[in-house]
């Protein structure tokens, strides 16, 4: 007799798979499916770490993006030989580091009525910002200033971190000589984003070194708060730089002050100013500070026998 089912204990056909085989497969790629995912994750990982073409947007240098941008504001009321020696100046310095240049007329930007033109300083720095958004440090130094010593590069000279932990001046008033608020003990120099130095009288906000990003917009705003232009401080920006650092704490933790013959040696005493800063030979910049000021006084002139030192110098280099 035939039956039209196969008995329990009939062989499977050949060609039939059997359903417990399907279920362990499954088990077994469920299992090891963690194992597959953490080997993928940590290839990938790998791969970040040590792969040289994964960069950090907010570090990001094109090529051909200069180290430092000179920022140097021009007036009208500065001759046309006065404009040409400080632009000489500045693009012989970076030219020999592969640094930019920026000179901005003071009048370029919307001050408030009456506002001295020293206010300029602010926005031009912003401005130098956007023009080169990649660039690291900013270089800002005052249209009576000039560079006299231009071998050393702005990084061997002040911004290298240990060289700049090395120039710094702790635990000192910010104003001199009996402000309460003074310059913190212990900074590292890769947290500072701010260098200057000081005269007798306060900052000498002459020739500042800023290291742009988020912060720096942050800073630059800031000091140019309507505010502070609106106030009629004595000295404008130099006295709302100084009420900025004095009262907030997240600039005064990126500031270093340096010794002023580093960044902005004066050529003369000016109120009470100390020997300590007066300009020698072979130092970094000669600042007629206060030229412009002083109606007796005439910045080109004053800086007729530097220029010709300067010239003098560089020449002598280029014959050697």
């Amino acid at each position: 007799m035939q039956f039209p089912y196969p008995r329990k204990s009939s062989m499977p056909t050949p060609y039939t798979t059997p359903r417990t085989s399907s279920h362990t497969r499954r088990r077994n790629l469920r299992a090891l499916a963690p194992y597959l995912l953490g080997g993928i994750t940590l290839i990938w990982l790998l791969i970040y770490l040590f792969s040289g073409s994964t960069t950090d947007p907010a570090t990001y240098r094109p090529p051909g993006t200069p180290e430092a941008v000179i920022v140097t504001t021009l007036s009208p009321k500065m001759s046309e030989s006065y404009r040409r020696n400080i632009k000489e100046n500045r693009q012989d310095y970076a030219s020999r580091h592969g640094y930019a240049t920026f000179f901005p007329n003071t009048t370029d930007y919307d001050l408030m009525p009456n506002s001295p033109e020293s206010w300029s300083t602010i926005p031009s720095l912003r401005h130098a910002m956007t023009l080169y958004p990649h660039t690291p440090w900013l270089f800002y130094l005052t249209n009576t200033a000039l560079i006299m010593n231009p071998k050393e590069s702005l990084t061997d000279k002040v911004t290298a971190p240990r060289k700049l932990e090395s120039l710094m001046i702790t635990d000192k008033p910010v104003v001199p000589p009996d402000s309460v608020i003074k310059t913190f003990s212990h900074v590292r120099g890769e947290r500072i984003d701010f260098v200057l130095s000081q005269d007798r009288e306060g900052l000498a906000g002459g020739s500042i070194l800023i290291r742009t990003g988020e912060w720096a917009k942050y800073f630059l705003d800031a000091w140019y708060d309507p505010l502070y232009r609106s106030y009629n401080f004595q000295k404008a920006e130099g006295h709302a730089l100084e009420h900025i650092v004095q009262w907030h704490g997240t600039v005064l933790a990126k500031l270093a002050l340096v010794p002023q013959r580093i960044l902005n040696s004066y050529t003369r005493e000016t109120g009470g100013g100390s020997s300590e800063g007066l300009y020698q030979e072979g130092d970094f910049v000669a600042n007629f500070h206060g030229c412009q000021r002083d109606s007796s006084r005439d910045c080109e002139e004053e800086m007729d026998p530097l220029m010709a030192r300067w010239r003098e110098l560089r020449d002598q280099e280029r014959k050697r």
